[in-house]
């Protein structure tokens, strides 16, 4: 049975007609052969949407040099990888060793060998295959381990959050507020993605505070107090200190969302923007989530209640800047309170799709993407 693979895509760049139908005859029977007499078009063809899978190119060209080309496509990072093999008239080893210490993989002096054309066309493109395998197994194996990652960092959330909140639906809350705030607030979609797979792990130096504080029905004396707000030094210790920045970020959002924007909050009464960005957003998410759920210390408080209190808090608790982010992205949040709400029951481990929550689309009542829970649907 014949191969159905599509044919590989040669680009020959030379300004002099003659040389590329000599290179087109040499390889249109085993390629996808494109040509082009000038520099700048070449450039177009390869920063185009269908790049070539090799590039056999002139060097003494009017306008734009191969070597010019070359140094620019080396300089992109999305078009660096392609092989440019140099076919030219400048055949001393000095043209040679210039020709490839900008980035070409082979030098082929004219006039040309149809036969060692083909071979070295063949050696490149089997070896640009072999590296691009190799790059899409990293790129999985990489994806794969950061996926693993999030996982124990959501899991190791769920545990310290089942220790006073028996559906762990708190640091789920709280994962997607986060993200909410921070699309608001303008960050990038790296960072977005960083702060929200990492803000699970805000809570985990609860696992160090005794229940008796922890789940204590009533305000706590000063002593309690004051073993409770070891519990953000406990989680920075227990995440430990990292290279990762996904484990970093997890630490440092540990350490900081009670800290406050007019420096009364604690461990170490930081102030301002000397409060890392991260713990400034999971702060407002956090203390929004805890005023609008029941805890074993109060009772749920009404919505407008709860944004007055924020709204008492603006430039002293929180920083201005984000609190706005927070209620331009309210809509949103309101929709995943309801969605997560504890008593709908525990929905850690259902795959809800929430892309129209973030593409601002209508969901219908009791209807996530596609997907249903009982008690949504009651």
């Amino acid at each position: 049975m014949s191969s159905l693979l599509p044919k590989q895509s040669i680009l020959v760049v030379d300004d002099v007609p003659e040389n590329i139908d000599l290179l087109s005859e040499t390889l249109v029977d085993d390629y996808r052969v494109r040509v082009t007499t000038s520099g700048e078009k070449a450039l177009q063809i390869v920063y185009s949407d269908e790049p070539p899978d090799l590039i056999l190119l002139d060097i003494m060209m009017p306008g734009l040099s191969g070597l010019e080309i070359c140094r620019r496509l080396k300089a992109n990072p999305d078009r660096r990888r392609i092989p440019i093999i140099f076919v030219t008239a400048m055949s001393t080893a000095a043209d040679e060793e210039r020709g490839l210490a900008i980035g070409a993989v082979d030098y082929i002096t004219k006039p040309i060998s149809p036969p060692i054309v083909k071979a070295r066309v063949r050696t490149h493109l089997a070896l640009y295959d072999q590296a691009r395998e190799l790059e899409r197994m990293v790129h999985q194996r990489t994806a794969e381990l950061l996926t693993t990652r999030q996982q124990i960092i959501r899991r190791l959330g769920r545990a310290a959050e089942f220790k006073d909140n028996e559906t762990g639906n708190h640091v789920l809350r709280m994962s997607h507020y986060v993200r909410l705030i921070a699309e608001a607030y303008g960050l990038g979609q790296e960072a977005t993605d960083i702060i929200a797979n990492t803000a699970p792990m805000h809570d985990i130096g609860k696992i160090g505070i005794p229940d008796a504080i922890l789940l204590k029905p009533g305000p706590l004396d000063t002593e309690e107090w004051r073993v409770m707000r070891q519990h953000p030094l406990m989680g920075a210790k227990i995440i430990g200190k990292h290279e990762n920045e996904l484990l970093e970020t997890a630490r440092v959002i540990a350490l900081n969302h009670h800290e406050k924007w007019n420096g009364s909050g604690y461990p170490r009464g930081l102030k301002g923007t000397d409060i890392p960005l991260e713990g400034r957003i999971v702060a407002i998410a956090d203390v929004f989530d805890a005023l609008v759920s029941v805890r074993p210390y109060k009772p749920a408080f009404p919505l407008d209640e709860a944004l007055r209190i924020l709204k008492h808090e603006d430039g002293r608790h929180f920083d201005p800047q984000l609190l706005q982010a927070f209620h331009k992205a309210l809509p949103d949040i309101l929709r995943i309170r309801d969605i997560y709400a504890d008593e709908n029951g525990a929905l850690t481990d259902l795959e809800f799709r929430l892309q129209e929550i973030y593409d601002h689309r209508e969901i219908p009542e009791g209807h996530l993407g596609g997907l249903t829970h009982p008690k949504l649907d009651n």
